[in-house]
């Protein structure tokens, strides 16, 4: 999806233009709190450290384009402190709107569709329909170049940036899809997730990452609580889809709403509450490994320097050294 919204052009040299112009305004409106209590959610190990809350900003609704609205998660100012992860956009847009033919390169990308469905292709012959409930893995490697179409009238999706580390940047292109069907689910005690990537109770997701990762869509039906166990060493985020008085890290914290980001600190466990008595509370535990190495990410490439971004606009220009497929789009 890649979220440029931008009209046709058949001229390469002016695509590139739109494509650097579309990444140069991300913006997003903030305004961090934390969180310090000392009194913390029961779980079943009182060995196992609770994550406590470092940052949480509500994420502003903004018009890209013509016909698509998106929520920018993640900016610049946040992706040191959430690495592996580049970028997350929550977007929603009309039939009229398209993603023509365009490059990525450096990153791999998880877009997770909540209502409508993504028509996707790819110049190296790969086509689907990524609908409600589905998700799309698409490693982009050393170069590739595709498109994305609303498939339904109504659509509303997000779409997850992960690094990769340099040794790895420049791996093959591929794509896998996963129907809602074959995501596994565990539900228990009022608490439901679907596992996209990584493990939760008891259950792992049949996905293998290059960058070691979860990604977990919970619900929480009212008064429920979950724990989840996260690598001491891997970054942690949520992003809450829906409900108001979600409870993070202790029951006497703050609640948190719908399109905020609740970033953890150390430890070893996610603790969450659902306060209310009425409504569920719907979230996306995202937690990866660090991978701790210089990171460059402009327009659709993600590299290891600035002269790496250079090259990435130059071999698309060029069609060339993974955009060879370029020549005929």
């Amino acid at each position: 999806l890649n979220l440029y919204i931008y009209n046709t052009h058949t001229d390469t040299h002016t695509h590139h233009i739109l494509i650097r112009r579309r990444y140069s305004n991300r913006s997003l409106s903030s305004s961090s709190s934390s969180s310090s209590s000392l009194i913390t959610m029961s779980h079943s190990d009182d060995n196992r450290v609770t994550r406590q809350v470092i940052k949480n900003f509500f994420v502003k609704l903004q018009e890209e384009g013509e016909g698509a609205l998106v929520r920018n998660a993640i900016t610049e100012m946040d992706q040191k402190l959430l690495d592996p992860f580049v970028l997350l956009v929550e977007f929603s847009f009309s039939l009229s709107v398209g993603y023509p033919d365009h490059p990525h390169r450096g990153f791999e990308s998880l877009t997770y569709i909540l209502k409508g469905g993504i028509v996707h292709n790819d110049l190296k012959g790969h086509k689907s329909i990524i609908k409600a409930g589905d998700v799309q893995w698409m490693t982009a490697g050393r170069g590739i170049i595709h498109s994305e179409y609303p498939e339904q009238e109504v659509n509303n999706g997000l779409q997850l940036w992960i690094n990769l580390p340099s040794i790895h940047r420049m791996i093959e292109p591929k794509n896998l899809e996963l129907s809602g069907s074959e995501i596994p689910k565990a539900e228990e005690d009022g608490v439901e997730v679907k596992v996209i990537a990584g493990d939760s109770m008891g259950i792992k997701s049949p996905c293998q990452t290059t960058t070691p990762m979860m990604y977990l869509d919970f619900t929480l039906k009212p008064g429920s609580q979950t724990h989840q166990t996260v690598p001491e060493s891997w970054t942690a985020f949520a992003y809450i889809l829906e409900g108001d008085e979600g409870l993070f890290s202790s029951m006497d914290s703050s609640a948190i709403s719908a399109h905020n980001v609740v970033v953890f600190g150390p430890g070893e466990l996610v603790s969450v509450w659902n306060k209310s008595s009425s409504r569920s509370l719907r979230f996306l535990l995202i937690a990866g490994k660090p991978i701790s190495e210089p990171m460059v990410q402009s327009g659709p490439f993600v590299m290891s320097s600035q002269a790496e971004i250079d090259m990435a606009f130059e071999d698309y220009q060029n069609a060339k050294n993974g955009f060879e497929m370029a020549k005929s789009s």
